[in-house]
C-alpha cells in the first residue's frame, strides 16, 4: 500500500515510491499524479506558467517606462533590460523549482517561516505591490479609451472598474483562450515595433553599446533606470509563478521533479527572450524616433513629454494615420495582462499568508478600486502627463518593494531546511545573491540620495524641511533595517522530509525508497489556473 502523509495545513501529498505503482495496486494513484513520462514529449504538459507571468513584463508600465528611457536617454539604458529579464529569469526559475520541490507556494513558506508581526508586515507589501502593478493597467486602459473614443483620461480611468466585468465575463470561456486573446493582441504590438523598427533602422553598433556597456550619464537617469528593473523585475510575479506550477501534475520521482524543473526553465527562458526583444524593440524605436535631427516641432514636443497617450505617432511610418487605433487595441490587451497576473497573485498572496480565500471577481474588484483611486486623482489633476508620471511611480514602489519577496525566495531556495537535495547550486547561489544585493543596493542608493538631494534643493520652509526629515529618515532606517532582519535571520521552519527517514515494507523486506513530494494541490483548486 503507498504510505501518504499530509504535511502542515497545505494538504500536500508525499507518496512513497521512485516510480508509480501499478494500477493494480494503487489504483487511485492516476486522480493525483498521471502516468510518468520522460522526455521533450511532455513538455508542452508543462508549459503555460512561464508564458501567463512574461505577460507581465509587457503590460503599460514596461511600456512607459520602455518610452521614456529612449527617449530621453537613447540606447544607454538597453543594459538595465538586459540585466532586468536575465535577472527576472534566474529568479522566476526559482520559484517555479520552489513550488515544484516543495509542494507549496512563497507565500505559505512565508507564512509558515516568519513570526506573526512579519508575516501580516510582508503580506501588506504583498498587496501594495499589487495594486502599484495594477496601477499602469488602470492608466494604460483609460489612455487606450482616451485615443479610441476620445474620452477623457479621468473618465477612462472610471470605466476600468467595468474592464473587470470583461475579465470576468471573457473567463467564462476557459482561461486559455482568455491567455491565447491577450497574447495574440500584445503580439500585434510587438509586431508593430518591429515592423517600425526595421524602417527606422537603429545603429546596430549604438544598439550593442548600450546593451553591453553600463551607463547612466544625463539627468534623471539612474531614476529611469531603477523604474525599468521596477517594470521588469515584479515582487507578485514570484508569487505567482511559484503557485502556478502547482496546477501541474508533476510525476512523483526525482526525476519528474528534475524533469519538471527543467521544462519550467526552457519555458520561461522562451518566454522572457520574446519579452526581451519587444522592450529592445520599443526602446529602440523611441530612441531613434526621438533622437533624429529632421525631427519636426511636434514630434520634438511628444517626445519632450512623451507618455502612452502620445506614442502613437512613433508608429507612423509603418501604419500611417491606423497608427492611432491599432496601438490604442494593443495597449488595451497589454493592460488587461496586468489585470490576470496581478488578480493570480492576489489570490495566492492571501490564500498563502492568510488562508483567506476570495472569489475571482471580489479579488479583482477590490484591488482595481483601490489603484483607480490615485489614478483618478493624478489624472484629475495633472492630465495625461501627470498619469504618466504615476505609471513611472508604481514602478519604482514595485522596486522598493522587491527585497521583501525577493530576499524570502533566495534563502528559502538555497536551503536544505526548505528543499533538501533540491537546493540551489552553489554558483546559481552567488548569482543570485550578487544580482540580487546589486539591485536592492541601487535602490537604497537612490532612495537615500535623492530625499537627501530634493530636501536641500526644495522651497519649502526650513521648518518643513526638518519635519519632513523628523517623518521620512525613521523610516527609510525602518526599511535598511527590514532587509538586513531578512537577510540574516536563521531559518527554522523544516518543510522538507529526509527520505532517508522513510521505508517502505513490501514481501516482508525493509526496502529504502525515496519520498518525493507530490505539488499538485487540492486546496487550490477552487482558484481558476491555466490548465
Amino acid at each position: 500500500m503507498e504510505n501518504q502523509q499530509v504535511i502542515g495545513g497545505s494538504k500536500r501529498i508525499v507518496a512513497v515510491a521512485d516510480s508509480p505503482l501499478p494500477s493494480s495496486t494503487n489504483p487511485n494513484n492516476d486522480h493525483h499524479i498521471g502516468h510518468q513520462k520522460h522526455g521533450w514529449k511532455n513538455f508542452f504538459a508543462y508549459v503555460g506558467p512561464g508564458f501567463l507571468v512574461s505577460l507581465a513584463y509587457l503590460d503599460p508600465g514596461n511600456l512607459e517606462t520602455d518610452l521614456q528611457a529612449g527617449s530621453s536617454h537613447g540606447y544607454e539604458l538597453l543594459w538595465v533590460i538586459l540585466i532586468g529579464l536575465v535577472f527576472a529569469l534566474i529568479i522566476q526559475s526559482l520559484a517555479a523549482n520552489l513550488g515544484v520541490s516543495t509542494g507549496k507556494h512563497l507565500s505559505e513558506l512565508c507564512s509558515a517561516e516568519y513570526p506573526v508581526f512579519v508575516k501580516y508586515c510582508l503580506w501588506l507589501l504583498a498587496e501594495v505591490a499589487v495594486i502599484a502593478a495594477d496601477i499602469p493597467e488602470v492608466i494604460g486602459t483609460a489612455f487606450a479609451l482616451n485615443i479610441l473614443f476620445h474620452i477623457p483620461v479621468w473618465v477612462g480611468v472610471l470605466c476600468t472598474g467595468v474592464s473587470t466585468l470583461l475579465f470576468i465575463g471573457l473567463q467564462r470561456y476557459g482561461v486559455r483562450k482568455l491567455e491565447l486573446l491577450i497574447a495574440m493582441l500584445v503580439l500585434v504590438m510587438a509586431a508593430c515595433f518591429f515592423g517600425e523598427m526595421s524602417y527606422v533602422k537603429p545603429p546596430a553598433k549604438e544598439l550593442f553599446k548600450g546593451m553591453f556597456i553600463p551607463k547612466l550619464k544625463g539627468d534623471g537617469a539612474t531614476g529611469d533606470a531603477i523604474a525599468l528593473l521596477g517594470a521588469l523585475v515584479m515582487p507578485h510575479n514570484l508569487f505567482l509563478h511559484s503557485a502556478l506550477v502547482l496546477s501541474r501534475k508533476i510525476p512523483n520521482s526525482i526525476r519528474g521533479i528534475n524533469d519538471a524543473c527543467r521544462f519550467f526553465l526552457i519555458e520561461s527562458g522562451f518566454a522572457l527572450f520574446i519579452s526581451f526583444l519587444i522592450n529592445v524593440a520599443v526602446v529602440s524605436v523611441s530612441g531613434t524616433v526621438c533622437g533624429a535631427h529632421n525631427l519636426s516641432q511636434q514630434n520634438k514636443e511628444s517626445c519632450s513629454d512623451i507618455t502612452l497617450n502620445s506614442a502613437s505617432f512613433l508608429l507612423k511610418n509603418v501604419l500611417g494615420k491606423s497608427s492611432s487605433t491599432v496601438y490604442a487595441i494593443a495597449l488595451l490587451a497589454s493592460g488587461q495582462s496586468s489585470t490576470i497576473t496581478g488578480t493570480y497573485a492576489g489570490q495566492f498572496i492571501m490564500q498563502g499568508f492568510l488562508d483567506l480565500k476570495m472569489k475571482t471577481w471580489l479579488r479583482n474588484l477590490f484591488t482595481r478600486l483601490i489603484a483607480i483611486t490615485p489614478s483618478l486623482v493624478v489624472s484629475i489633476i495633472g492630465g495625461p502627463s501627470g498619469a504618466g508620471r504615476l505609471i513611472i511611480i508604481a514602478s519604482m514602489i514595485l522596486s522598493f518593494e522587491l527585497p521583501f519577496a525577493l530576499i524570502p525566495l533566495l534563502k528559502f531556495s538555497s536551503s536544505s531546511t526548505k528543499l533538501g537535495p533540491h537546493k540551489n547550486s552553489i554558483y546559481i547561489i552567488v548569482i543570485s545573491w550578487i544580482l540580487g544585493l546589486g539591485i536592492i543596493g541601487i535602490n537604497i542608493y537612490y532612495l537615500s540620495t535623492a530625499f537627501v538631494g530634493w530636501l536641500l534643493n526644495n522651497s519649502l520652509p526650513k521648518v518643513g524641511n526638518v519635519l519632513i526629515g523628523i517623518l521620512v529618515f525613521p523610516l527609510m532606517a525602518i526599511y535598511i533595517l527590514a532587509v538586513i532582519y531578512l537577510m540574516f535571520r536563521k531559518d527554522k521552519v523544516v518543510t522538507y522530509i529526509d527520505p532517508i527517514k522513510d521505508h517502505h515494507m513490501e514481501n516482508g523486506t525493509n526496502n529504502m525508497e525515496l519520498v518525493d513530494p507530490v505539488p499538485y494541490r487540492e486546496d487550490l483548486v477552487h482558484i481558476p489556473l491555466p490548465q
